[in-house]
């Protein structure tokens, strides 16, 4: 028993005063690498860790960075995928998050010394990008901004708004139950799957807060089916003297040619709607935020509104939604816009990579993802694998998250970024040689 190698477990402290772990807790906090170190004196304890090599165990289970999430590559061919955290930002806006993370001028004016109004420049890039709206302002989700708008127009009062477009929006969330919340009454008109001017005509009086339309962004009703164009629900509202509140949900700021049907800020305006209100994190490719949209004198009533408080994005949102809204294209942009050509040119070129008797380029079809352009497929290209990579990929660093149609794994690149194709066949060759071996136990 003396030479028990369990018996030269080291003290806490002394794997806490190893360069390496002080380092670590520099970087991650005490108490959590004194856990880590906890954990490993545990298993030199138990028999299944040698005592000098504690610390560089400590070190190598240790996140590099103070988060429990991990960066994916998403080969999944949705762009927007919201159970990988919706719209990936824009270098450029990663880079204004990182400056806004330390003491900024968010409230300062620099040049008075006083203070400032927030969030000026990131509106601003927004109003510039959206030309037709009058007004603008910025919550910290869609859901917040419609809550807003309902809270502040029709607490009290009735919200027109067609049957068929009483959503649920994720998560057992529910468009009626937002609205009712925060003290509005809904006048539901219209059949489940048609709804119709008159509907809208004999519903809409005195009592009317506002005329609501939600765009159904992650379902679609098909066959015996109707519905009223903006234009026309917004002649009505001019009449009869009541806002239209347009909900667009994707946050499409102008139309799209390959997103023909998603309705756009840009356009629902020119058709007459008095407020558009949507989300910052999926078409747009920026940051989680809500849109508001549209008549000057509205905006600035929501924006004083006490609520509104409340729903403030903080100073890194407003860095990131100003980067994507003024800098360059954002990578769900990118994506939208390459050609389905130069995706499969670079999945021919993986599948060499990773190997021809392993991989293979395979025409596949992509989508929007996040509750936007349902049913719309996006022409892409990916690299076909055994099924039986997919969870290993799944365990790897960085993990891999694809998809697995038709007896196939397929690694779609319509979101995968272009310099990211070596890294991905690098992950790729480890993971097949690692479960290769495996198999052959060596």
């Amino acid at each position: 028993m003396e030479d028990d190698p369990r018996r030269r477990t080291p003290r806490t402290d002394a794997v806490l005063a190893d360069p390496a772990v002080a380092v670590a807790a520099e970087r991650l906090g005490r108490e959590r690498v004194k856990a880590a170190v906890a954990e490993a004196l545990q298993e030199c304890r138990a028999g299944r860790l040698a005592p000098e090599h504690v610390a560089a165990y400590v070190v190598e289970t240790l996140p590099t960075i103070a988060t429990s999430m991990r960066r994916v590559i998403n080969a999944t061919g949705v762009v927007v995928h919201t159970n990988l955290g919706r719209a990936p930002l824009s270098s450029a806006a990663v880079d204004a998050v990182t400056v806004a993370a330390g003491a900024t001028d968010v409230e300062l004016d620099l040049a008075t010394g006083r203070r400032g109004r927030r969030g000026t420049v990131a509106l601003a890039a927004l109003a510039a990008r959206v030309p037709d709206a009058g007004g603008v302002h910025v919550v910290n989700n869609g859901a917040a901004a419609l809550a807003l708008v309902a809270c502040a127009l029709a607490a009290g009062r009735r919200i027109v708004v067609a049957r068929g477009e009483l959503v649920e929006i994720g998560d057992g969330f529910r468009i009626p139950e937002l609205l009712e919340s925060v003290g509005a009454t809904l006048h539901e008109v219209g059949a489940t799957n048609r709804v119709h001017l008159a509907d809208y005509e004999a519903a809409v009086d005195d009592d009317t807060a506002f005329v609501l339309k939600v765009h159904p962004s992650n379902f679609r009703v098909e066959g015996f089916t109707s519905s009223v164009p903006v234009d026309a629900v917004a002649d009505l509202c001019r009449a009869r003297g009541v806002p239209l509140v347009v909900d667009i949900g994707s946050g499409l700021l102008a139309p799209h040619p390959r997103l023909p049907d998603e309705p756009d800020a840009t356009t629902v305006l020119r058709d007459g709607a008095t407020l558009v209100t949507a989300s910052g994190d999926k078409l747009l490719g920026g940051p989680q935020a809500g849109l508001l949209l549209g008549d000057v004198e509205l905006v600035e009533r929501l924006r004083r509104h006490p609520l509104a408080r409340a729903l403030r994005v903080d100073k890194l949102t407003l860095a990131a939604l100003e980067a994507t809204l003024s800098g360059p294209p954002a990578p769900v942009a990118v994506a939208l816009d390459t050609p389905p050509e130069e995706l499969l040119a670079r999945a021919r070129r993986l599948a060499l990579a990773i190997g021809p008797d392993l991989a293979a380029a395979v025409h596949s079809d992509g989508r929007v993802g996040g509750g936007g352009a349902p049913g719309v497929t996006l022409p892409s290209a990916a690299v076909a694998l055994p099924t039986d990579l997919a969870e290993p990929l799944r365990h790897a660093e960085p993990p891999v998250v694809g998809r697995v149609a038709d007896g196939r794994l397929l690694l779609d690149l319509l979101a995968v970024p272009a310099d990211g194709d070596d890294e991905l066949a690098d992950v790729v060759r480890r993971v097949a040689g690692s479960v290769a071996a495996e198999r052959t136990g060596g």
